[in-house]
């Protein structure tokens, strides 16, 4: 045995789970005038009538998918209490990109283990009738939620569901949608027919302010930790950093889980007579590195194999001491490292458009020069982030390429 022990430790904890995405508090702070304006758009339904289809946009973080299901277990349970037939079903669309897919998970969810249909071979026509054969019968009132629907290549599961009543295709049940989406531009997108139908009612949600955000931390807080487990300076620290990150609560929760985390492992990995007492400040900053890293990491992943080579190619060079780097050198280094690959390598017009993505991203930096008739005009690019955290994440096409000797150090390899 190497010696690796699992103690329980519920320091600094009473209930962890309360700073998880899938937790809804009991009452939802911040978010007063979306919420009254989203009550006043579910009401019909307590009544047992078909409330408007509802589009909900914003960016990330602002209380979406936390307020959709804080109101629907609201209102499930008040028509429980009053015997109105309400049925409620959640989807999240990331995963699910097409109308097919869509319509194949819905009538599973409503079909027992054993009537499950599988995700290929049926026309879509013929999986349309077997939902609404599902919705019929059962009856009543369903609300589907269709969360990150802006992921959908084509919108027909929208039209068809939001007209289903309309169109004959369900006569006992009634059908009401709610669209969740990060994309402010998204209803653009959708043909007339379907932005008539699926936003009957829009509401937008803005994004929370520290004050704000410090409301919502408090709050959970009082559910996640301990008495006393948090310095004071700790929920104002991750309200702010949270504001900076364009007021996205979820960021905020998740820093404030991550110092959480650290100071437990501290503590586990202390003696009794030398171990934190508190979460603090410095866990709060050591937790908003690490978050920095895993998103840094979830960039660089998504990136295509070419993108990857070129970043490669900028991190070798970086690690030589050559950055900043004109874009030219750049481009000869990404050559040969694709001829290593064996994969053809893209004109360096590509790698520009590429480097001003990534730059987009945070991953690089690109200065364009201007030293006249003499230097002309050029670009240089450098790395934005830490060598050694994008030398980890680009682990799978240094696999594929080869290791640069440059970057040698930085890379876990046996040979």
């Amino acid at each position: 045995m190497n010696g690796y022990k699992f103690s329980p430790q519920a320091f600094p904890y009473e209930n962890r789970e309360a700073l998880l995405d899938d937790y809804t508090p009991d009452t939802l702070v911040g978010r007063d005038d979306e919420l009254e304006e989203y009550h006043a758009a579910l009401l019909p339904a307590i009544n047992g009538e078909q409330p408007d289809n509802i589009f909900l946009y914003g960016k990330a973080g602002v209380g979406k998918t936390a307020s959709t299901k804080f109101l629907l277990n609201r209102l499930t349970a008040d028509a429980d209490e009053h015997d109105v037939p309400i049925h409620t079903e959640f989807l999240n669309c990331d995963g699910l990109n097409t109308s097919y897919r869509v319509g194949v998970e819905l009538v599973n969810n409503y079909r027992s283990a054993e009537e499950q249909i599988s995700e290929s071979g049926y026309p879509r026509s013929q999986v349309y009738d077997m939902l609404w054969n599902e919705l019929d019968g059962r009856g009543g009132l369903h609300i589907i939620v269709l969360d990150e629907v802006d992921h959908l290549n084509d919108d027909s599961i929208l039209y068809q569901l939001s007209r289903a009543r309309e169109n004959d295709n369900i006569a006992a049940a009634r059908v009401a949608v709610i669209g969740i989406s990060n994309d402010l531009t998204f209803r653009d997108s959708l043909s007339p027919k379907v932005r008539s139908s699926l936003c009957e009612r829009q509401i937008s949600f803005s994004t929370y302010d520290a004050s704000e955000l410090q409301a919502v931390l408090e709050q959970r807080r009082e559910v996640a930790f301990q008495d006393d487990a948090l310095t004071d300076d700790v929920i104002p620290l991750c309200a702010a950093y949270g504001a900076q990150e364009s007021g996205d609560a979820r960021k905020a929760l998740d820093l404030l889980l991550k110092a959480g985390d650290k100071a437990r492992e501290e503590r586990d990995q202390r003696s009794d007579d030398d171990h934190p007492e508190n979460v603090t400040e410095h866990h709060v900053r050591e937790g908003r590195k690490m978050l920095e890293r895993e998103e840094v990491h979830r960039g660089i992943t998504d990136l295509s194999e070419n993108e990857q080579i070129a970043l490669y190619a900028l991190a070798t060079l970086h690690a030589e001491g050559e950055t900043p780097i004109r874009s030219r050198r750049h481009y000869q280094r990404y050559k040969k490292l694709s001829e290593r690959a064996k994969d053809d390598s893209f004109t360096s017009r590509w790698m520009r458009d590429q480097m001003d993505d990534l730059a987009m991203l945070g991953l690089v930096s690109v200065e364009k020069k201007n030293e006249g008739l003499d230097g002309g005009q050029y670009r240089e690019h450098d790395l934005a982030q830490d060598l050694p955290v994008v030398i980890d994440a680009l682990s799978d096409v240094i696999d594929f390429v080869g290791v640069h000797d440059s970057v040698r150090k930085y890379v876990n390899v046996q040979e």
